[in-house]
């Protein structure tokens, strides 16, 4: 009776863990919708060389460990993430608007942090700025 038990237990376990892995491998692929409000919004900060200088100090103190230092997603962190943080130079990133990248940003989703209350706006749109620079 013990062993059956025992067999029941890890089926349930399997089970569950499969159901988790899909439900996870789904929010991978799925798109990262930004709401109607946020993709009318124009990017404020002037994207000259200031700008970017504080989009770049701020950038390297909160999103190079995982995005890495030129935005290849190759940070040190990166490694122990489930979903890969994307690759900044790339079309697919550079294609999204500014606002676009403030909302994701700003929100997060997953395994990107929310920088809400940690980042004021200005910063956001100063980093935005800065991963434009970014593009191959």
């Amino acid at each position: 009776m013990k062993t059956l038990k025992q067999i029941l237990f890890l089926t349930l376990v399997l089970v569950l863990g499969i159901t988790f892995s899909a439900v996870a491998q789904q929010q991978k692929g799925k798109a990262w919708e930004v709401p109607a409000k946020f993709k009318a919004i124009k990017n404020p900060v002037k994207a000259d060389d200031a700008n970017k200088n504080a989009g770049k100090m701020l950038y390297n103190k909160n999103c190079a460990s995982c995005h890495g230092k030129n935005g290849l997603g190759d940070g040190p962190k990166a490694r122990g993430l489930e979903t890969f943080p994307g690759d900044f130079s790339k079309g697919d990133y550079q294609n999204q608007t500014d606002a676009d990248q403030f909302y994701k940003t700003k929100f997060g989703r997953g395994e990107m942090p929310k920088y809400e209350g940690k980042i004021d706006d200005e910063g956001i749109w100063q980093i935005v700025n800065y991963m434009r620079t970014f593009k191959k």
